[in-house]
């Protein structure tokens, strides 16, 4: 026997049955995606999709050459003489594609998209190679109202999610662009004065993105971290207005935050606003959305000056947290189990199960290599409301039996023909 191939470590299979290492099951994805679609329609965004194979240059323009995403985590591959690499998050390609086909000619544009992510890193709970995220992306906005409007469109889901008293806003404003570079020269220096404690990865950081510095995990480094020169100490009066802007908004919305002057995100096209959604259920990894303002990063693709804010979420490690504590309902049960005996049962069967089907009536058939009795112990085990059975008998007579599993109607035989409006009835009851 040839030895089994299996997935790539850190992609996985999602499957009707909950596995070991990735317990979400099919259903209750889908049963998530089916709430963000009238989530998403109900703030007024729209679907784009883009490919999971982009131009490297796509990256390393928006998201920065020196993070650790483009440094250290895409997967880039010759194709023919062009560098091409999958995509590791899904902003750049939304606004690749919104330049390159004028979405924005007339109009600013609401937009949203989710699919697979990919970046080469250590596989852990919550974190794989191949992720999937949802991200919404507001094109052409440049008020508060805005920023406050996304950020409360994550608090709406995690109504709807059930989790909200797991999950904590951490809020911080970058400034501007001139504002930013006063406060690198300022950090660069103190690092520099610092540097003989500073671990491996501030030391690579220190002159190519200072700020990350800040975000250092390393307790070690925690103190050092503390007495650096805060960027809020540099912004301008403008800055500071729209930042008590969208607190005082905030406030007005009863969405509690923290505000976190060392938050500053992983990738290099934010400016001004920053958030993220935070949880201590998943121990630490846990940071389970997270976005902020770009204002330049349109104009850097190719497009014309145009302020924007967005944000994604990892859905795996979301709905982790969704399975643990929130209150998301599948809908895995069919309303109807159907079983038969005899082969001459065997049509009549298909052509009443077809007909409820019509109805949008979500049926589930079992082949008739079992006695009906152990068939009929398959459809109770089910969670099906009705067992539908046509057996011999039935089938000779142009009938089927309807069987109530789950509540006090008991079992009726009926005409084939009258089967609908039996089910309605008792449904309606």
């Amino acid at each position: 026997m040839a030895n089994k191939i299996q997935a790539i470590k850190g992609m996985n299979d999602l499957l009707p049955i909950a596995q070991k290492d990735f317990p979400i099951t099919a259903s209750f994805w889908q049963a998530f995606e089916q709430l963000t679609i009238q989530w998403l329609h109900d703030y007024g965004y729209q679907y784009i999709r883009t490919p999971i194979l982009e131009p490297t240059g796509l990256f390393v323009r928006s998201i920065g050459e020196e993070t650790d995403v483009v440094g250290k985590e895409m997967y880039t591959f010759d194709d023919y003489g062009e560098s091409l690499s999958l995509r590791p998050e899904g902003t750049a390609s939304c606004l690749r594609a919104a330049v390159e086909h004028n979405l924005l000619y007339n109009a600013p544009q609401k937009l949203w998209y989710t699919g697979p992510m990919f970046r080469h890193e250590k596989p852990q709970k919550g974190r794989y190679r191949q992720f999937h995220q949802l991200g919404v992306e507001a094109l052409g906005f440049a008020g508060m109202d805005t920023d406050a409007e996304i950020i409360a469109m994550c608090a709406d889901l995690w109504k709807r999610l059930g989790i909200a008293n797991q999950v904590q806003l951490e809020l911080n404003c970058l400034g501007n662009k001139e504002e930013r570079l006063s406060h690198r020269a300022a950090l660069v220096a103190y690092l520099q004065e610092n540097q003989a404690i500073l671990d491996e990865d501030s030391l690579r950081r220190m002159h190519t993105n200072p700020l990350r510095v800040l975000d250092t995990k390393n307790p070690a480094l925690q103190e050092m971290a503390n007495q650096a020169p805060r960027l809020a100490d540099f912004l301008g009066e403008q800055s500071r207005q729209d930042y008590e802007q969208l607190k005082n908004i905030l406030n007005a919305l009863n969405i509690p935050f923290i505000e976190n002057p060392r938050l500053v995100r992983g990738l290099d096209y934010y400016n001004a606003t920053v958030f993220e959604w935070t949880t201590t259920a998943l121990g630490a990894q846990g940071t389970i959305c997270g976005g902020g303002r770009y204002d330049g990063l349109i104009e850097e693709l190719g497009g014309k000056p145009t302020p924007s804010i967005g944000f994604a979420m990892g859905i795996e490690r979301l709905l982790l947290l969704v399975q643990a504590t929130g209150s998301l309902k599948t809908i895995e049960n069919a309303d109807v189990y159907a079983i038969y005996s005899g082969t001459d049962a065997m049509i009549p069967l298909l052509q009443a199960v077809q007909n409820l089907r019509l109805q949008n009536i979500a049926v589930r058939t079992h082949g008739a290599d079992q006695k009906l009795a152990k068939q009929l112990q398959r459809a109770d085990a089910s969670g099906a409301r009705f067992a539908l059975i046509v057996g011999q008998d039935e089938a000779a007579s142009n009938s089927v039996t309807l069987k109530d599993l789950r509540g006090d109607k008991g079992q009726v035989t009926i005409p084939a023909a009258e089967l609908l409006n039996q089910y309605q009835q008792w449904t309606e009851c």
